[in-house]
């Protein structure tokens, strides 16, 4: 299987992913907004609050596997995430809009 060659920004945000709230932050716009599990993040303090809960609260890895880029233009990436949550592994969308090399928005959804 080809490893998935990801555009900066969201190689940046899958590194970040396994560091901490600061990293992930630095791969954002200031307004950015970041939907997850039926809740929106609007900026960095935000972004942070819900990177250090969803931390705290799980250990996971994630594995991108595919992407695509809509109509819209968004990136779209497919990503098996395991750890210790109820129905690990799982198969989760991140649908990634870009804003001069970050993320200005990120949405997480079963695929």
């Amino acid at each position: 299987m080809n490893k998935l060659i990801l555009p900066e920004p969201m190689a940046a945000y899958f590194a970040a992913d396994r560091q901490n709230p600061e990293a992930i932050a630095r791969c954002f716009t200031p307004q950015a907004i970041v939907k997850d599990e039926g809740r929106t993040h609007r900026g960095l303090e935000a972004i942070k609050a819900w990177k250090a809960a969803a931390s705290a609260q799980y250990t996971y890895t994630s594995e991108p596997f595919a992407m695509e880029k809509t109509e819209e233009g968004a990136l779209v990436v497919r990503s098996r995430v395991s750890g210790n949550f109820p129905g690990s592994p799982v198969d989760l969308q991140y649908r990634f809009r870009l804003e001069r090399g970050l993320i200005a928005s990120l949405e997480i959804g079963v695929y």
